[in-house]
């Protein structure tokens, strides 16, 4: 598969959205397991419970205020111009001292049809971004304004949260658990052992509500390989 970000076309990367978001992050991690790729974006966590999000990442990297410019620096001016259907993904190196994301960002980004925000940073005013029901991740929250202490200084560009290289088009995934990204060239064979994982998982769970020993139904479900055994799962 191409970028999903450019030569994929629209509907295909609908469907592949669609298709993530109705899976649990801890499936989709499984699936990148399987194939030796990192995706957990470590140590953002999500500030609105029982929030899930599934989009194509927009990128967005902030730096520090170039102190020789403007007196006023407004902390940067892009939703606007970010597509429906995106989650917009904030690298601000995961700092704790000044917000990236707020209310007023909230309200336009549902406005425009934004799926969700993962912050390597801050958030503020979280209270009503709950209220709003608006899918938020990040790495810390803090109160103290993101202007006049950084500035915009990329859109569009690859960005490096822990040891996960990410890019926009890529698929950004998040829930409860915390946030996922899949390169977007191998989303087609991530989605389809990730809903693998979750029928085996399913199978096992009917086995031992009906009353099968755990052990057994994992073995005779593949649960340590479920990429290659959920046919077995699906016929049961």
């Amino acid at each position: 598969m191409k970028s999903v970000g450019s030569s994929v076309p629209q509907t295909d990367v609908v469907r592949l959205v669609e298709s993530f978001a109705r899976l649990d992050t801890a499936s989709v991690s499984d699936a990148l397991d399987s194939i030796g790729v990192a995706g957990r974006l470590r140590g953002i966590a999500a500030r609105v419970p029982g929030a899930r999000a599934a989009g194509t990442a927009y990128t967005v990297r902030y730096e520090p205020v170039d102190e020789s410019g403007p007196r006023f620096r407004n902390a940067a001016n892009y939703l606007d111009d970010v597509p429906a259907g995106s989650i917009v993904v904030i690298d601000n190196g995961g700092s704790a001292e000044c917000t990236n994301w707020g209310s007023l960002l909230t309200v336009a980004a549902q406005r425009f049809g934004v799926r969700g925000t993962v912050l390597h940073g801050s958030a503020r005013d979280v209270a009503e971004i709950r209220n709003a029901g608006y899918p938020l991740f990040s790495t810390h929250v803090t109160m103290v304004s993101g202007k006049n202490r950084v500035q915009l200084a990329a859109i569009g560009d690859p960005i490096r949260i822990g040891d996960v290289d990410l890019r926009t088009g890529d698929i950004v995934v998040g829930d409860d658990n915390g946030v996922l990204a899949v390169p977007s060239e191998l989303a087609d064979e991530v989605l389809i052992r990730a809903q693998r994982v979750e029928l085996t998982e399913q199978s096992i769970a009917r086995a031992v509500a009906c009353g099968a020993r755990l052990d057994e139904a994992r073995e005779r479900f593949g649960y340590a390989t479920p990429w290659y055994d959920a046919g077995s799962a699906a016929d049961e």
